[in-house]
């Protein structure tokens, strides 16, 4: 059973005035096209193939938004970066559609970074975090594939990024696999959508 029974695909956006209502509350998830964002979104939704898994990284080229609940809350998946062999036009579209994501939507809530726990925080994570920074929207991390590494190693990547981020962003181990996790991140999750 999904912990979102009324969890359903409303639409893509290429472009911002293709971006769904402005109102309620929505969290967007963002990550390296590589980095298992869409397996953590289907398995915090606890639904299968939700959101669209690709053999090929950096298919998720559009902003596509989601019913969460039917009170307005939306879950939000941006487009994956810094891998998909794509030209510097479609890469410049994609900051542009992203810049203007952030600067323009008032009703987002808060963000989820998804980060390979073996590859930790490039420059386009911080980006991402520093963009959620400028725009008074608190950043979750989840560094997943924890299932890759063993305890102690998964441990002492969570102590290093923790510090990294010196306040800036809240971050927790994640599986997918495992579904390791996956609690915690639920509720991070509604606090945001609550909170917002």
């Amino acid at each position: 059973m999904s912990h979102y029974p009324a969890a359903s695909f409303i639409k893509s956006a290429n472009l911002p005035k293709q971006f769904v209502a402005d109102s309620g509350a929505e969290v967007a998830f963002a990550g390296r096209s590589n980095a298992g964002k869409s397996s953590a979104i289907n398995t915090i939704v606890n639904r299968r193939g939700f959101a669209k898994i690709s053999k090929s990284p950096g298919r998720t080229q559009l902003i596509n938004f989601f019913t969460l609940r039917e009170d307005g809350q939306r879950l939000v998946d941006l487009p994956g970066y810094g891998y998909a062999k794509v030209n510097m036009a479609m890469k410049d579209h994609w900051q542009e559609l992203m810049g203007s994501y952030f600067n323009q939507r008032q009703s987002l809530a808060g963000m989820f970074l998804i980060v390979d726990i073996r590859r930790l925080l490039g420059d386009f994570d911080w980006q991402m975090v520093n963009w959620g920074q400028e725009v008074g929207c608190p950043v979750h991390i989840l560094l997943s594939k924890s299932d890759k590494l063993k305890r102690g190693p998964a441990k002492a990547a969570l102590l290093r990024v923790t510090k990294e981020l010196e306040g800036s962003a809240s971050v927790q181990l994640f599986s997918s696999l495992k579904k390791d996790g996956t609690s915690e991140a639920r509720a991070v999750l509604d606090k945001f959508l609550v909170c917002g």
